[in-house]
């Protein structure tokens, strides 16, 4: 599994970075990134989590 942040929807809230800072941070525009790596299988729950909480759907975990 990878996950994908859609920068063009991102409001920059952080819920994310809270949730799965393994997985998300904010980058320079203030707008959350997701690591480019595949998923470790321990981290894929709380990745689906951020995707289910971030507030716009801009999180995609495929």
């Amino acid at each position: 599994m990878k996950a994908f942040v859609d920068k063009d929807i991102c409001i920059g809230c952080g819920a994310c970075t809270g949730i799965c800072p393994e997985v998300f941070d904010m980058d320079d525009d203030g707008l959350a990134i997701a690591i480019k790596d595949e998923l470790k299988s321990e981290l894929e729950d709380s990745a689906v989590e951020a995707q289910d909480g971030c507030p716009v759907s801009a999180i995609i975990i495929e």
